[in-house]
């Protein structure tokens, strides 16, 4: 994924949470990437003071909105920061 076509549409607490989020939009055929500044890792508790983001491409914004918005409501993924 070339960043500079990506947008950041969410912000997680956690790693889990946006992998989850970026696995259930990649099954739904919308290409993801997860991002977190975080020292790769070394420092896990940075990732719920900075957030950890999820991109997907402009173009893909307004379907993957929709498919997070639809997870959201039946209870299964949480969306905020």
């Amino acid at each position: 994924m070339n960043l500079d076509d990506a947008i950041v549409l969410e912000t997680f607490s956690n790693r889990i949470e946006a992998e989850m989020a970026a696995g259930l939009l990649e099954s739904e055929g919308v290409e993801a990437m997860v991002r977190a500044d975080d020292a790769g890792g070394a420092y896990p508790m940075l990732q719920f003071v900075r957030g950890v983001r999820l991109m997907v491409f402009k173009g893909d914004e307004a379907r993957a909105r929709e498919i997070l918005a639809a997870m959201a409501e039946a209870g299964d993924l949480v969306t905020e920061l």
